[in-house]
C-alpha cells in the first residue's frame, strides 16, 4: 500500500494513520479472499467446463443476490453506516445496538417475504425475465437451483448487516475475513457435494458459505457488547432515518445489479453460445481482484470517516482526504489496466486451464477480462464517488446516475454484439461504469464536496 500512503500524506493525523492502516487490512484480506476466489473458480471450470449447465448455475445466483444486495447488503449496509455512526457518537453504544436491532429484523422480515414470493413464482420469472432466451431444460435447472440459493439469501440478510455494523465500529478485521469464508464454503461444496449431487452441490456449498460468513463475525458482536432486541418497529428516528436513505438507495442498487447480471443474462441467454454467461463471470471475477484491492478496500474504510468529516462539518479536510484518495486509485488503476490487458491471455490459462476447461474457454474468459479490465479505473472510482454522496447522506444523486449507467450499457450492449459477440457486454459494462464514475466526479466537483 505504498502508493496510498503517498496519496495521503500531507495528512499526518491520527485519522489519516488510522485510514491507511485499515485500508491496508481491508486490502489484504479481499487479496486473500480473491486467491481463493480464483481457487473455487478453478475448481469449478475444471469440474464442470464453460457449458450450459454452468451458465444456469451462474444464472441461478443472480435473483437472490440481487434480493439480498436490495434488502440487506450494498443497499441497507451504506445507509446504515453513517446512521449507526452517529447514533455511536452521540448516543453511545448501547443505543447503536438498539438501532442495529431494529434494522436487522425489519431487513430478515422483509427478505424472508420476498424470498417466499421467489420460491413460489420462479419458474415464471426465469422463463419471461432473467433468461427467455435459454431452452426449456437450461430454465428448469435455473429455477431448481434458484429455489436452493434462497436459503443462503436468509443468512445473508443478516451478514450483511453485520457486516455495516462491525466497520461502524471501526472494525475491519472480521468482515474481511468473511468473504474468504464464504468462498472456502464453496470449495467445500465442489470438492465434497458436487460429486455427490451434480451442479446441485455447488448450490449446497453456498449455503454452506452463507453459514461461516456470519459465523466468523459472531465475535466481533461479542467484542462490542451486542444486545439483540426482539422488536420490528418502524417508529424509531433511526430506522426511519435510515429508511429514507436507503429508499433511493433500493432503485439504485437495482438498477445496478440489472446492468450487472438480469440485463446481461437477458441479452446473452438469445447469443445461444453455450458457455458464455460463465465465460463472463469468469472475466468479472479476474477484473474484480485489482478492483476490489485498489477501489472497494479504500472505499471501504473511507466511509465511515467521510461520514464522521461530513458530522462534525470538517468540509475542507474531507475535501482533500477525497482528492487524494481519487488521484491515488487512479495512479494505481491505470498501469495495473495495462499490465492486466498483456498478462490476462497467460493468467488464465495458467490459474484455470485443464480437465474440463479446455483452451477455448481461455480465450474466450481471457477476452471477457480484457474487456472488463478497460473499466478498472471507472469502477474504483465510483467505489469512492458513490459512497461520498451517502456519507452526505445523499441517495438521490447515485439513483440519477445508475439509471444512467443502466441505459448506456443497454444502448452499447445492444449496439455491439453483433461486432463482437458476448464480449459486447464485457466492453458495454466498462464504457457504463466509467461514464457514471466522470458524471459522480462532476457532480461532487460542482457542489465543492471534491
Amino acid at each position: 500500500m505504498a502508493n496510498l500512503r503517498s496519496a495521503f500524506s500531507n495528512l499526518q493525523s491520527p485519522l489519516t494513520r488510522r485510514l491507511v492502516n485499515a485500508s491496508a487490512l481491508i486490502a489484504f484480506f479481499f487479496a486473500v479472499d480473491k486467491g481463493v476466489a480464483f481457487l473455487r473458480q478453478r475448481l469449478v471450470g475444471q469440474s464442470f467446463g464453460l457449458n450450459a449447465v454452468l451458465d444456469a448455475y451462474n444464472v441461478a445466483n443472480n435473483l437472490p443476490d440481487l434480493l439480498f444486495t436490495l434488502i440487506s447488503g450494498s443497499a441497507l449496509s451504506v445507509a446504515l453506516i453513517p446512521v449507526l455512526t452517529e447514533t455511536l457518537g452521540r448516543a453511545g453504544r448501547a443505543r447503536a445496538w438498539e438501532l442495529f436491532s431494529f434494522v436487522a429484523n425489519l431487513a430478515f422480515a422483509v427478505t424472508a417475504v420476498f424470498c417466499l414470493f421467489i420460491f413460489i413464482f420462479a419458474e415464471a420469472l426465469v422463463a419471461n425475465v432473467v433468461v427467455p432466451g435459454f431452452t426449456p431444460e437450461q430454465r428448469g435447472l435455473v429455477v431448481e437451483l434458484m429455489r436452493l440459493n434462497i436459503f443462503a439469501t436468509l443468512v445473508f440478510s443478516v451478514s450483511g448487516l453485520v457486516m455495516g455494523a462491525l466497520q461502524a465500529n471501526q472494525h475491519f478485521l472480521l468482515p474481511a475475513l468473511a468473504p474468504t469464508l464464504y468462498n472456502l464454503g464453496q470449495i467445500v461444496g465442489v470438492l465434497a457435494f458436487a460429486p455427490r449431487w451434480g451442479i446441485q452441490g455447488l448450490a449446497v456449498g453456498v449455503i454452506l458459505g452463507a453459514v461461516l460468513h456470519l459465523a466468523i463475525q459472531i465475535p466481533g458482536l461479542v467484542r462490542y457488547g451486542f444486545r439483540w432486541t426482539p422488536q420490528l418497529t418502524l417508529t424509531h428516528p433511526g430506522v426511519r432515518q435510515v429508511l429514507m436513505l436507503m429508499g433511493p438507495r433500493i432503485p439504485t442498487i437495482f438498477l445496478l445489479l440489472l446492468t450487472l447480471s438480469i440485463a446481461r443474462d437477458r441479452l446473452a441467454s438469445y447469443l445461444n453460445v453455450s458457455g458464455a454467461i460463465s465465460a463472463l463471470d469468469f472475466g468479472w471475477l479476474l477484473m474484480q481482484f485489482p478492483q476490489t484491492i485498489l477501489g472497494t478496500a479504500i472505499a471501504t474504510a473511507l466511509l465511515p470517516t467521510l461520514a464522521e468529516l461530513v458530522t462534525r462539518g470538517e468540509g475542507a479536510q474531507l475535501r482533500q482526504l477525497l482528492r487524494r484518495a481519487l488521484a491515488g486509485m487512479v495512479a494505481m488503476t491505470l498501469p495495473a489496466t495495462v499490465i492486466a490487458l498483456a498478462l490476462l491471455p497467460w493468467a488464465v490459462r495458467v490459474i484455470f486451464e485443464g480437465r474440463a476447461f479446455t483452451a477455448e474457454a481461455t480465450a474466450n474468459v481471457a477476452l471477457a477480462a480484457q474487456m472488463f479490465m478497460l473499466g478498472l479505473a471507472g469502477h474504483s472510482v465510483k467505489e469512492v464517488t458513490a459512497r461520498t454522496f451517502y456519507a452526505h447522506q445523499d441517495a438521490r444523486t447515485p439513483l440519477f446516475t445508475a439509471a444512467l449507467n443502466l441505459v448506456v450499457f443497454v444502448m452499447a450492449g445492444v449496439t455491439l454484439t453483433p461486432l463482437l459477440g458476448f464480449a459486447a457486454l464485457a466492453v458495454a459494462n466498462s464504457l457504463s461504469f466509467t461514464l457514471e464514475a466522470g458524471v459522480m466526479a462532476a457532480i461532487l466537483w460542482k457542489r465543492g464536496w471534491l
